[in-house]
């Protein structure tokens, strides 16, 4: 080669280096435009779903390698075999390795779950936290792949969002892209996990960003596409459960039916996440009490399964097979009530025990069941108008899952998704419908926001509850170097009558106070450990307190509606 022609190529190279780290510059700085956040999307779809995959994959590993069976989705039917000591000694050491991992790698030894990613998205533009979303992530393939009585999605929801958090950092996303690129890998997990690219689409956008935006609708559909077409490069294109071939709807007769089957799931839908909640709460109780570590108590309630396990095997895992025979209408009436029961008291102790997972697939796992129950009592009293009870364990798996998770829309679509039943649309819709509508108004409209609530964080109320607590009073208030700052007399005698805040206050408390006082402003201080008197850093105006309200609230509606 000439030398003319390495200096031409010399040129070239560095004139293409230059562009890049130009373009790198500009989108760190000013954000990616659309086309090129599409492409964003598309990558991140691709790093979720592959995610997906392999925690998926890590539980089939864990369950083949610790209960020697070939066949993971008929796990429980290879326990009857098992030795019964190994029943409870795999999901108690599993317990203990989750509360380990936990414990060291989360400040509250708490897996991170759906909750989390949907007040990433609400409350800190679209971030999570990423040491232990990956710790929690670990901890629950731990749980699930020895036996804890949870679901995938939860923990690959927030794996997801921990890649979408990566990457926000890195090119600097504002709050409205970081919230949409979290929704795009949000939703390339749920398809990639169930091989369901609509529900997963309409889950980010229903469930975690909670509103239907144009904006962030084509980013979020490109990247749920994607996982399912990581998925689908696996698993091919086959639906999680084969139904029966079901009778036609008795439309005008049995309709009536699955309006009380909606209800009753609503019901069986509170029942489920108030048991959860309660053993929760019970679990703070004992802990409190005896101060034992915290790896403890999901080793406790690996125990408890265990020792259910040897008499119910049933209710170790994701319980798919189980959610199978319900659906195929091959259990009788008794063992469908019982595996219920034993299906939610499973659930409690795995949840409440901090073992980690999701709540999805056993809420799958109760409405089937319930379903199937309600089915077989209405088929039985009306034989002669009724159609497959198989059709009213479809409708109550739909049911339940939907309240619980209080996504009317994208749970019925999953539904229709992981059967590939299309035909059934009525029947399901009308039992989501009422369950979702019950259950709302029982709990803060969802299992999810509940969790939330019980945080002390007011996202069911919307976002002009939960606003409020995005500022604190030392980023709103004046400092005495402002030009119209309060006079320092006035504050050092309103401090003295006890009429103060602390810098740390947000204004949902702060805005009370303007109102129960009548004060124009309210001196905001530094509070020391020790008796040390307080520290004057500026003053709260109610009218600032104000304008930063309505400003959070205007960018809101334009998000929402763009």
């Amino acid at each position: 080669m000439t030398e003319p022609s390495r200096s031409l190529l010399s040129q070239q190279l560095t004139l293409v280096v230059g562009s890049a780290r130009d373009g790198w510059r500009v989108l760190r700085h000013k954000g990616p435009g659309k086309i090129t956040f599409w492409f964003i999307a598309l990558l991140v779809g691709i790093a979720a779903g592959f995610a997906a995959l392999l925690f998926r994959k890590g539980i089939y590993g864990l369950q083949t390698m610790l209960y020697g069976t070939d066949d993971v989705q008929h796990l429980h039917s290879f326990l009857i075999g098992l030795e019964w000591y190994w029943i409870v000694i795999i999901p108690t050491v599993g317990g203990l390795v989750s509360g380990l991992i936990l414990h060291h790698f989360t400040r509250d030894a708490r897996a991170r779950s759906v909750a989390d990613v949907i007040e990433g998205a609400a409350l800190h533009e679209g971030r999570v936290e990423t040491r232990a979303g990956l710790a929690s992530a670990l901890a629950s393939m731990v749980t699930l792949g020895t036996g804890g009585s949870s679901g995938r999605e939860g923990p690959v929801v927030h794996l997801a969002a921990v890649i979408s958090t990566w990457i926000n950092r890195r090119i600097n996303a504002d709050g409205i892209t970081g919230r949409d690129l979290l929704g795009c890998a949000v939703a390339a997990g749920v398809s990639a996990s169930f091989n369901a690219p609509i529900a997963g689409a309409l889950f980010a956008l229903e469930v975690v960003l909670r509103h239907f935006a144009v904006h962030a609708f084509a980013p979020i559909v490109i990247a749920s596409v994607a996982g399912t077409v990581i998925n689908r490069l696996e698993f091919g294109g086959v639906t999680e459960f084969k139904l029966p071939v079901m009778g036609d709807l008795q439309f005008y007769v049995e309709l009536p039916a699955f309006l009380l089957l909606g209800l009753t799931c609503g019901l069986v839908a509170v029942v489920l996440m108030r048991a959860v909640f309660w053993a929760d709460n019970i679990g703070n109780y004992i802990q409190s009490r005896t101060k034992l570590p915290r790896y403890i108590r999901p080793m406790a309630a690996g125990a408890l399964l265990g020792g259910i396990a040897l008499w119910f095997p049933h209710i170790i895992g994701v319980g798919y097979e189980t959610t199978s025979l319900a659906l195929t209408g091959e259990l009788v009436f008794h063992e469908v009530v019982i595996f219920a029961v034993l299906k939610v008291v499973a659930v409690a102790i795995t949840l409440g025990g901090r073992m980690g997972g999701g709540i999805f697939s056993p809420s799958l796992m109760v409405g089937a069941l319930v379903g199937l129950a309600f089915g077989l009592i209405a088929t039985g009293f009306f034989p002669n108008v009724s159609g497959s009870t198989s059709l009213y364990a479809l409708a109550g798996m739909g049911a339940v899952a939907a309240a619980v998770l209080g996504a009317p829309i994208s749970t019925t679509l999953i539904v229709f998704e992981l059967t590939g039943d299309w035909q059934t649309g009525l029947a399901v819709m009308v039992a989501v419908s009422l369950s979702t509508a019950l259950a709302s108004n029982l709990v803060d409209r969802s299992f999810f926001l509940t969790q939330i609530e019980r945080r002390g964080i007011h996202l069911a109320a919307g976002p002009q509850a939960y606003l409020l607590a995005m500022f604190t009073a030392s980023k709103t208030m004046r400092a005495p170097e402002h030009p119209r700052a309060a006079d320092e007399t006035t504050c050092w005698e309103m401090i003295g009558d006890g009429l103060y805040i602390d810098g740390a206050t947000t204004l949902e408390t702060a805005i009370p106070m303007f109102e129960n006082s009548g004060a124009l402003f309210l001196p905001v201080v530094r509070l020391s450990a020790d008796a040390a008197p307080p520290e004057l850093l500026g003053a709260l105006f109610h009218v600032d307190a104000l304008r930063a309200y309505n400003r959070a609230l205007a960018a809101t509606a334009a998000e929402e509606h763009s």
